[in-house]
């Protein structure tokens, strides 16, 4: 029963994945990277909506990990490699997006449309990063227990509790970029550019790892 497997896994092991997930999320990563990237250059609640994209992704690879597809990802080199350049490739669009476009003024960027594109590159982002998949595959395994219940739900129910609060550290992180991008907004164009290259960053560590 869903029910019951929900109060299977022991408290203790809750609090002891809860800390790790915790620590796991505050070390700055590809994903909190971005999110600071769309605050400077957006605001704060643009930081926000870059990390609530970023949540989507990481829902994403949960469901793979809960039914069994990211282990075909780990196992095939050539389809990882494809996610992998995916990846690089849009990461460097955006750069080049960012680096080329004009600085918003305060209404533009305050708009839902803007929130919206904000949310989809930040899910694109997590997405095709193949080694979000790979290190949930590894992760959130070793927290569950066969004789608990059904292994899929452990799996799904830690996987929440991970992108639960990936969203909310990942969302501080944006949201302070957001006050120092909204407080320089006058330098709108250096705002973009700073972008532009933490992007690039993130393209060119994704190519090298």
């Amino acid at each position: 029963m869903i029910h019951d497997a929900a109060f299977l896994i022991p408290w203790q092991t809750l609090v002891g994945f809860l800390m790790a997930a915790i620590v796991l999320n505050l070390t700055p990563g590809a994903d909190v990277m971005f999110a600071v990237s769309s605050g400077i250059k957006g605001g704060i609640l643009t930081g926000i909506a870059a990390a609530f994209g970023v949540a989507c992704g990481s829902l994403f690879h949960v469901t793979l990990t809960t039914f069994g597809l990211a282990a075909v990802i780990a196992a095939s080199p050539w389809v990882f490699g494809l996610i992998k350049w995916a990846g690089v490739a849009y990461l460097l669009f955006l750069a080049y997006t960012s680096w080329t476009s004009e600085p918003p003024t305060l209404a533009v960027s305050l708009g839902r449309r803007h929130y919206i594109t904000a949310i989809k590159q930040g899910c694109i982002t997590n997405i095709t990063n193949p080694k979000v998949a790979l290190f949930v595959l590894a992760f959130l395994p070793q927290f569950t227990d066969p004789t608990l219940g059904p292994v899929w739900l452990q799996l799904l129910q830690l996987g929440i509790i991970f992108t639960v609060s990936g969203f909310v550290i990942t969302s501080a992180y944006g949201a302070c970029a957001g006050v120092i991008g909204s407080r320089l907004q006058t330098y709108g164009k250096q705002m973009n550019r700073i972008s532009a290259i933490i992007l690039s960053g993130l393209a060119v560590r994704l190519a090298w790892n």
